[in-house]
């Protein structure tokens, strides 16, 4: 069967397994925010501001949403510095981490996604995987060579 597949494939941290789903699919808001972040790109930066005005929730629950995500490695916070009517302010900013950008990717139409975007979340998850493989491959004793051939294998095998 040469069905096509979408690739809903999302690295955990073993110790926060539980909390990071928990917080994103435990909670609409959690959702919603990883779906902003998608309907504008998602190595943008996401501004509180705005997922209180486009998003249907309260300051305070964006606030929470934005904390736990943060705190649980989903996603990044940085300061932004703005220079309003001759004052300088700072803003905080988010933006998705790798694991946020997996996680977004569950949710992503294709079309939703430009090929930049694609190519740059397959490129880290195929890292990531490629990693954890030659991990588990040095715990149990799996020569590291036989993963290469089969790598090649399948590179050179038409779909």
């Amino acid at each position: 069967m040469t069905e096509k597949l979408h690739p809903y494939v999302v690295f955990l941290p073993t110790e926060k397994k539980d909390k990071i789903l928990s917080a994103i699919f435990g909670s609409k808001a959690g959702v919603d925010v990883l779906r902003f972040s998608l309907k504008q790109g998602i190595s943008k930066s996401i501004y509180q501001k705005d997922l209180v005005k486009t998003l249907n929730y309260s300051n305070k629950t964006i606030i929470e949403n934005l904390k736990t995500l943060t705190q649980l490695g989903v996603l990044n916070e940085s300061m932004e510095k703005n220079d309003k009517e001759g004052r300088i302010i700072w803003i905080k900013t988010y933006q998705l981490t790798n694991l946020g950008k997996w996680f977004a990717l569950l949710m992503a139409e294709e079309k939703e996604l430009t090929e930049t975007e694609k190519a740059e979340i397959l490129q880290s998850l195929f890292r990531t995987y490629v990693k954890q493989v030659k991990r588990l491959a040095e715990e149990i004793g799996i020569n590291k060579k036989m993963l290469e051939e089969t790598f090649r294998e399948e590179m050179k095998s038409s779909p």
